[in-house]
């Protein structure tokens, strides 16, 4: 299955296509889509969803993943970022993509093992863990590789906890916890 990931911007956005059909993930391209900040907040949605399209069409991937939301100091960034969210929601929803999101601490847990990363160190891993060279390419890029890693790559405690219905405010057994450290490839004493 062919993953897009976003890394949502109103002047540049990172974008990422990883298929992760075989036993191994496939790199099959990744970017960024530059709308000069000096075009009006419409043609710049425009460009950047006729060019998502034309990597859709291209590659066609299933699902969406992209960054989360974050709460932004300054709401008018916060407003565009939603006007650049929602586009790229409608142009893959109409492509009949599934979509996931992941708040950035997630994917950098995911890909780093911190949730506190830099983009720096973000940008490395993912590189090493895809087997590509690093790239001089905005972290942009680099972000929408990660947010597609994360998308494939489900969090061991997620997979343990997938399928156990509504979360519940009840403990986890020492037992649970065991099993879920083994299941991850760690040794108790």
């Amino acid at each position: 299955m062919v993953v897009l990931g976003i890394d949502p911007g109103s002047i540049t956005t990172g974008y990422a296509f990883l298929d992760n059909s075989g036993s191994s993930f496939r790199v099959l391209e990744y970017g960024t889509l530059h709308a000069p900040a000096t075009h009006a907040l419409e043609d710049r949605l425009l460009h950047i969803v006729s060019e998502l399209e034309k990597l859709i069409d291209r590659y066609h991937p299933k699902a969406l993943a992209m960054e989360g939301v974050f709460f932004a100091k300054n709401a008018k960034s916060a407003l565009v970022l939603g006007h650049i969210r929602g586009a790229v929601l409608v142009a893959c929803r109409k492509h009949g993509m599934t979509f996931n999101e992941y708040p950035p601490k997630v994917v950098k847990q995911s890909v780093t093992g911190n949730g506190a990363a830099s983009k720096e160190q973000v940008a490395n891993m993912v590189f090493a863990r895809l087997g590509i060279e690093s790239s001089d390419l905005p972290l942009d890029a680099s972000d929408a590789l990660a947010i597609a890693f994360t998308h494939c790559t489900p969090a061991p405690l997620a997979v343990a906890l997938k399928g156990r219905g509504k979360p519940s405010k009840k403990k986890a057994s020492v037992q649970q916890w065991k099993d879920l450290i083994e299941k991850m490839g760690g040794v108790i004493p």
